[in-house]
Parts: C-alpha cells; sequence; structure tokens
C-alpha cells in the first residue's frame, strides 16, 4: 500500500526502461504522467494508478485518482482503462458495485472507459481497481518538475482528504471505539465529494510551473517530489498548510501526521509570486480554497518544514513513510 524508495526505483525502474525518441516525459520520482509526441503540437498524456488503501467505492477512487493526475498536467482526461482484479471470494454483487462505481466516475469526470481488464485473483482477500487514464495535450503541459527559484508553494482545500473520508468509510468500529461523534464520522465521510482537483488544475494550467497531486505520502510527499524532480528547494510552514477539522480530530484519535497522510484533492502548485493574487482570485471565484504555504529556493531538491519553534529538513522523497498504510497495520481490515 506503499511506494517503493527512490533508491530501489533506480535501480531496478528507471534505469531499465529507457524512453524512445518521440517520448517527452518518461519515468522519474514524483512524476505523474508519462507524455508522448503523437504529431508536431499533439501530445498523448499517460497515467496508471491502482487503489489499494481502501475498500469501500474503489472504482470510482479509482477513476477519480487517475484523472487527477493527468490534470496535473494542464489537460483535461478523456479516456479510461480499468483493471478489476477481484478476490478469490468474489460475487457477482461486488463486481456490480465496482462497475456501477466507475460508471459513476467515468461521468463526473468526462472521460470514456475505452477498454481494460477484468477477472479474479486466486489467494487475494480484497479487491484490486486500477485505472489508466488518457488526455490529448495541443502542447502546454506541465509537470511536477517545473518549480523556480523565487516560485511561491499554493495547496487547494487541505492535507489528509482522501485519507479522511477512507477512514470514515473503511475504518468506522475503530473510530466509533475512539468514541468519535457521530457528527464527525458523517462529515468526513463527504471528504469523498472533494477528492476531485481536476477543476483547479484546468484553472491553474494558465499560471503554474508545476503542478501535483498528493496521493500516497500527502502533502509532504508531493512537496518532496516536487522538489526533487525540479532541482529546487522548498520552504513551508506547518501552520500555514490548512488542515480540516474532521482530520484534526480522526489525526489525534489514531495517532497519526495528516501531513503525511493521503490527501487526492489537495492539489499543490508552483507558481511565480507575481501571478499567485490573480490565480488565488480564480480559484476563490470557482469556490476553491487556496493557501500560501511556502516558497522555492535554489537547491538540490530538499523540504525544509518550518513548526513551532523548530525546524525539520528532509533530503529526499520518502515515498515508503504513509500514514494510511501505517492504519492498515494497526487495524487490519478484510
Amino acid at each position: 500500500m506503499s511506494k517503493f524508495s527512490d533508491d530501489i526505483m533506480n535501480k531496478y525502474i528507471f534505469s531499465r526502461f529507457i524512453p524512445s525518441k518521440d517520448v517527452v516525459v518518461g519515468p522519474g520520482m514524483g512524476i505523474d504522467v508519462a507524455i508522448t509526441r503523437l504529431k508536431d503540437k499533439m501530445f498523448l498524456i499517460s497515467h496508471l494508478d491502482p487503489i489499494v488503501g481502501a475498500i469501500k467505492r474503489i472504482g470510482w477512487l479509482a477513476v477519480h485518482i487517475a484523472c487527477n493526475d493527468i490534470a496535473t498536467s494542464g489537460t483535461k482526461p478523456s479516456w479510461a482503462l480499468p483493471l478489476i482484479l477481484l478476490p478469490e471470494q468474489w460475487d457477482e454483487k461486488m463486481l456490480d458495485e465496482i462497475t456501477q462505481d466507475i460508471l459513476i466516475a467515468a461521468g463526473e469526470t468526462g472521460v470514456s472507459v475505452i477498454g481494460g481488464h477484468t477477472g479474479y485473483a486466486p489467494g487475494s482477500l480484497k479487491p484490486l481497481v486500477a485505472i489508466t487514464a488518457l488526455g490529448i495535450s495541443d502542447g502546454k503541459f506541465i509537470t511536477a518538475a517545473g518549480a523556480k527559484n523565487g516560485d511561491v508553494i499554493v495547496i487547494t482545500k487541505g492535507a489528509g482528504i482522501e485519507g479522511t473520508a477512507i477512514i470514515a468509510e473503511d475504518f468506522v468500529d475503530i473510530l466509533k471505539e475512539k468514541q468519535i461523534n457521530q457528527d464527525i464520522i458523517r462529515k468526513a465521510k463527504g471528504y469523498i465529494n472533494d477528492v476531485s482537483i481536476i477543476p483547479e488544475a484546468l484553472i491553474m494550467r494558465r499560471y503554474a510551473n508545476a503542478m501535483h497531486d498528493a496521493t500516497r505520502g500527502g502533502v509532504m510527499e508531493a512537496l518532496l517530489e516536487i522538489a526533487s524532480a525540479s532541482g529546487v528547494d522548498i520552504e513551508v510552514y506547518r501552520d500555514m498548510i490548512p488542515v480540516r477539522e474532521e482530520t484534526k480530530i480522526f489525526s489525534e484519535k489514531l495517532d497519526f501526521d495528516p501531513l503525511w497522510m493521503i490527501s487526492s484533492g489537495a492539489l499543490v502548485i508552483s507558481l511565480s509570486e507575481s501571478k499567485v493574487e490573480e490565480a488565488l482570485q480564480l480559484l476563490r471565484n470557482s469556490n476553491i480554497t487556496a493557501s500560501y504555504i511556502g516558497k522555492v529556493k535554489e537547491g538540490k531538491g530538499e523540504l525544509l518544514l518550518h513548526e513551532e519553534n523548530k525546524q525539520k529538513l528532509y533530503k529526499k522523497p520518502m515515498p515508503e513513510k504513509d500514514e494510511l498504510a501505517k492504519l492498515w497495520q494497526s487495524y487490519p481490515r478484510t
């Protein structure tokens, strides 16, 4: 449920898959999408993502999460190919729910399902859904590697959005044991409706130098991956990073750091300081909350976090650090 370290990825993945000349952006740490030239000003934007950290609504989540990554390039997602692997003990109701959820999410994101694969995996205990999402760019695209010295960092919505919704759905028995109020759990379940970052990513296409969806590893990992991919340092302040009240309550009761909790729905943006006010106003006009949280400096891919009266320096991405994975280990689900 977590990712491999950058050392493992470099050793076994990035060093072995060398893109051909028509690949503009290929595999790399912190890079959300692959970008392939089709002809002069037409590029294929593609991404593959699995959902393994949730049980309920995994088909819906899978479509939205994969389409989010396409949107981080400033491109509208157009097509999706689902992989649905059911557990050994599967039934038609399970398949019905997953495919209905995919259908609903496809309508919400505006993508067409054009193929895929469906089956079951002997020995597996729970379903897995992975989506390949695709879109076409006219030549204007953004990656996580574009942050520049002097940029400012903006985040939409808040930290831990997706993780909070998953906890409210899949860990409700634990939340009740922790005596968390039912109204809080209900509000947290509603966070699922905020996981799409397509609207803000398409708005920010005009302004952003780099964008990254805060998935596994949360806001902190997204910041580290932007810093690493761009070859810059990023400096942020914990008390400026928005965390919703329900997320704070869950984090206190279940002992996790919301800044490292899976945060689909939070778009991390690096943009020129001169464009910030105009961009933030456009987001507000679309009822999308956004906050300034830090700045970009010359450097070598490090992240400095200011919190209270101390500072923490992170020198490279930490994809293996994932708070939702820790919760699944502490409170196994079936």
